[in-house]
């Protein structure tokens, strides 16, 4: 059984824990490639139940150790399911979520359970950035990953031409930004919310070909951080 630590350049990824490999079960069965199962005397009556959903889709099931222990799965971890990544285009008639370089795998992931939570199925990443398909990033989405179209663009200016009709509401301090309230108010049906990098933001320059959006907050803080910005955004835009 060949097996190694994930890397990015690798053309597959792991689901570490059963709740997030049901997920992927559930809505990309044909991508998952093997299932890794932790020897134990008995199995919980939930995992009984997701053992038998994966063997009635005949994937592999391989009982050992050296599976959880490679991939550095907590002793909690009973399953691990192996699946080929994959692309989903987006939807162009739908609001986008647009990040510029996320650089935080723990942070992606948050944005992208808000995201199935409050109805946006579709997000666009700028890269340089972190991978969406690292096992940490889907750990933090808790499976949502597996139910959005998520498409990587080389810079904002590529995606920008492959969706030209639509208005790009930018996330950023500026003289002229709107209110979220305000923004949500007046949005039409088909838009891009678009975040910038934890560290840095959104470059002013932004400010050219985005409307500006910013959320009312006190003085007591600096800014918000990148997940919770885009959760309350998301809230407020919600599509549910």
């Amino acid at each position: 059984m060949k097996l190694s630590r994930y890397k990015q350049s690798s053309p597959v990824s792991y689901t570490l824990g059963a709740t997030l490999s049901y997920e992927l079960l559930k809505t990309h069965p044909k991508q998952i490639t093997r299932v890794f199962l932790r020897p134990a005397p008995k199995y919980g009556q939930d995992l009984q139940k997701i053992i038998h959903e994966i063997e009635k889709h005949h994937i592999e099931i391989i009982e050992t150790t050296k599976a959880f222990n490679v991939l550095g799965a907590k002793d909690d971890c009973l399953l691990i399911a192996e699946f080929t990544k994959f692309s989903t285009p987006l939807n162009p008639q739908k609001p986008h979520i647009v990040l510029i370089n996320p650089s935080d795998a723990g942070n992606l992931g948050t944005i992208m359970r808000s995201a199935a939570a409050f109805g946006f199925e579709d997000i666009a990443i700028i890269t340089p950035a972190v991978d969406n398909f690292a096992p940490k990033s889907i750990r933090a989405s808790m499976g949502a990953a597996f139910h959005l179209n998520i498409a990587s663009f080389p810079s904002i200016e590529t995606y920008r031409k492959a969706f030209s009709s639509r208005p790009l509401l930018a996330f950023m301090l500026n003289n002229t930004a709107q209110q979220l309230s305000e923004a949500a108010q007046t949005a039409p049906d088909c838009y891009s919310l678009v975040f910038g990098n934890e560290a840095s933001g959104l470059p002013a320059e932004f400010a050219d070909f985005c409307t500006p959006v910013f959320i009312p907050q006190s003085e007591s803080v600096d800014s918000l951080n990148l997940s919770v910005a885009a959760s309350i955004a998301l809230f407020t835009f919600r599509q549910i």
